[in-house]
C-alpha cells in the first residue's frame, strides 16, 4: 500500500526499483509478475482506512505474506511511531491483534518520499520541511537504486535523515523475520 495515484506519484517507481535492486529472496516471481504488487491509494488518509481490509487479506493469504505500508509522516505526526499509533488506533477497530499488526512493515518518509531523493542525490535534506517535487520518474528510480546499494553493502550512511533510518530498522526487522 502506498500514498499516490498511478502516474502521478513517484512512489510506485521508487518502490519498485527498491525491490528490484534488492532482491529480497522471499519475493518470487510467478507467470511473469512479482509477488510485490503495489497498491495506490489517494491519500494517507484513505490509506489508514483501507489498512485494516488490507492487512486482513494479507493474514488470510497465510505463509510469510507481509503487508508493506509506504506514507508521508507529515507535520501533524511527530515521528514514524507516532504516524505507526494512528494505524494501531484503526485496526483495533477491525478487531487486528497485536501481534498481527507487528506483522506490518511501515516506510514513513518525513513530508514526503522527495526528501529521502534528495538526500539520496546530494547527502542531506532538511526533513522539517517538503522537498522538492520530483517529476523525474528516472531520479526516482535512481536514489532507490542507490538506496538499494547502501543497503546491500550494509555500510552505514552517513547523515542518514531520521524517516529513513527508522524506515530502514522496519525493513532489517522485516529481513529477520523472513530467514
Amino acid at each position: 500500500m502506498h500514498e499516490g495515484t498511478r502516474g502521478g506519484s513517484i512512489d510506485p517507481v521508487f518502490i519498485n526499483a527498491l525491490l528490484k535492486k534488492l532482491k529480497p529472496a522471499w519475493v518470487r516471481q510467478a507467470e511473469g509478475s512479482n509477488l510485490a504488487r503495489l497498491k495506490p491509494f489517494r491519500g494517507r488518509s484513505e490509506l489508514i482506512d483501507k489498512m485494516p481490509e488490507e492487512l486482513k487479506a494479507c493474514l488470510n493469504m497465510g505463509g510469510h505474506t507481509t503487508l508493506m505500508v509506504w506514507a508521508d509522516c507529515d507535520h501533524d505526526h511527530a515521528d514514524g511511531n507516532d504516524l505507526k499509533e494512528t494505524f494501531w488506533t484503526k485496526v483495533q477497530e477491525a478487531g487486528i491483534s497485536r501481534a498481527e499488526f507487528d506483522t506490518v512493515v511501515f516506510v514513513f518518509a518525513k513530508d514526503r518520499l522527495e526528501n529521502w531523493v534528495e538526500f539520496l542525490e546530494t547527502g542531506k535534506t532538511d526533513e522539517s520541511k517538503e522537498g522538492s517535487r520530483v517529476k523525474s520518474r528516472r531520479a526516482a528510480a535512481d536514489a532507490a537504486t542507490k538506496l538499494a546499494d547502501h543497503c546491500l553493502s550494509g555500510a552505514p550512511i552517513q547523515n542518514i535523515p531520521p524517516s529513513l533510518e527508522w524506515s530502514c530498522r522496519n525493513w532489517h526487522a522485516l529481513k529477520s523475520r523472513m530467514r
